[in-house]
C-alpha cells in the first residue's frame, strides 16, 4: 500500500510532525467549506509527491484544530506556512501557483 504523502495534522500531532521535524514542512491551513482551499488542494498533493524525500507536507483543518490555527494567527484560509527548524519561515495567504510554491520551497531545502 502506498503511503499517504500529505499528512493529516491535528492539535495533538502538530508538534511531533511539524515543530520537531528534521525536514522543512509545508502546512496548508484549510477547511472543507472553503472553495479556494479546494482549488489549492491538488497543488499541495502534487508538491507532496514531487518533494517526497525533501519536504514534509501536511494539511490542518482549522475547524478541527482551532488551537494550532489560533496560535499561528491564521485569519484567512487557505494559508500556507513553511516551517524549518521548528520555526515559521514563510507565510502565504491565498491561492498560488504550483511554480510559485515550488520556488518558495526550494529556498528551504
Amino acid at each position: 500500500m502506498e503511503k499517504e504523502q500529505v499528512l493529516k495534522l491535528t492539535d495533538d500531532n502538530f508538534k511531533e510532525e511539524v515543530i520537531n521535524s528534521e525536514l522543512p514542512v509545508v502546512v496548508d491551513f484549510w477547511a472543507p467549506w472553503c472553495m479556494p482551499c479546494r482549488m489549492i488542494s491538488p497543488i499541495i498533493e502534487e508538491i507532496a509527491k514531487e518533494y517526497e524525500d525533501k519536504v514534509k507536507v501536511g494539511k490542518l483543518n482549522v475547524d478541527e484544530a482551532p488551537h494550532t490555527a489560533s496560535f499561528y494567527g491564521i485569519m484567512a484560509i487557505p494559508t500556507l506556512l513553511i516551517f524549518k527548524g521548528g520555526e515559521v519561515k514563510e507565510k502565504i495567504v491565498g491561492v498560488i501557483s504550483k511554480e510559485t510554491l515550488a520556488s518558495k520551497i526550494a529556498s528551504y531545502i
